[in-house]
């Protein structure tokens, strides 16, 4: 379901789809909740660490992780072992590889692409060009792109880390643009971060932005950069492509939906 802001849109003129990856075509946040959630069950479960322990661990893990997800100093998985060193403390250090094994493993599997987005990502590319653009460091974007074999599903994707500038810079989305060779106000821009996705659209000139609220920013405040549509899933969208000229605006029917996130 959706919410419309009144515009001069015209869905004829739309000729390119950008999204962010994160929170908007795979579940990051939801994602890693769910698989330190299952893996503290498992260091409960196969190493005897009392269950308190367990979540003590794998939530100091997430939020270590969380803060500097990548460091240019060393390799990612170097990294990411410090990490579960440092969050499993000195008693159990000593299950660092093992753990963080188990963790790697567990995390593609709830970050896997539901069936229904890979379903939309294949419909939108028989009609547009489809572009991924994310902030973030390379090594672990890139990761996700690669384990997902999201590249089959988009024309271009830009990776942050790999540039001199990031989103909202108008930059990265005019690159985007001139990669695709398409006009900013021929595209869309999708995604979850008001401050990052919808105002660099905005700033950008693209002809419309789509906001995917998340549990953190669920409401607009009068502030905030103010998208065009609001959509519950990543799968409403259909309900603002497939609109027809002259239908009347879509409502808002979304209170019992998804908040995304």
């Amino acid at each position: 379901m959706a919410t419309f802001k009144a515009k001069n849109f015209r869905l004829a003129d739309i000729n390119a789809v950008f999204f962010d990856l994160d929170n908007t075509v795979i579940e990051t946040r939801k994602a890693d909740s769910r698989t330190c959630r299952k893996l503290a069950e498992e260091l409960t479960q196969e190493y005897g660490i009392p269950e308190e322990v367990s979540i003590k661990i794998t939530t100091t893990y997430l939020k270590l992780f969380r803060k500097c997800p990548d460091n240019c100093t060393c390799l990612l998985d170097a990294w990411r072992m410090l990490l579960w060193k440092k969050a499993l403390g000195e008693k159990y250090s000593y299950l660092a590889k093992n753990v963080y094994e188990r963790w790697l493993y567990l995390r593609y599997q709830y970050l896997a692409l539901e069936s229904d987005v890979i379903a939309l990502l294949r419909r939108l590319k028989e009609k547009y060009l489809l572009g991924l653009i994310t902030n973030g460091p390379s090594n672990s974007q890139w990761e996700k792109v690669r384990k997902l074999s999201l590249e089959q599903y988009f024309d271009i994707i830009l990776v942050s880390g790999d540039l001199p500038w990031e989103k909202p810079e108008t930059r990265i989305f005019e690159e985007a643009c001139q990669l695709l060779r398409v006009a900013p106000s021929n595209c869309i821009m999708i995604g979850d971060k008001l401050e990052t996705d919808i105002l660099g659209g905005i700033e950008a000139g693209f002809g419309a932005t789509v906001w995917i609220p998340i549990v953190d920013k669920p409401h607009l405040n009068a502030d905030d950069p103010q998208p065009d549509f609001i959509v519950r899933r990543l799968t409403d969208i259909s309900n603002i492509l497939n609109r027809k000229p002259g239908a009347p605006e879509l409502e808002d029917t979304s209170s019992n939906a998804s908040d995304g996130s």
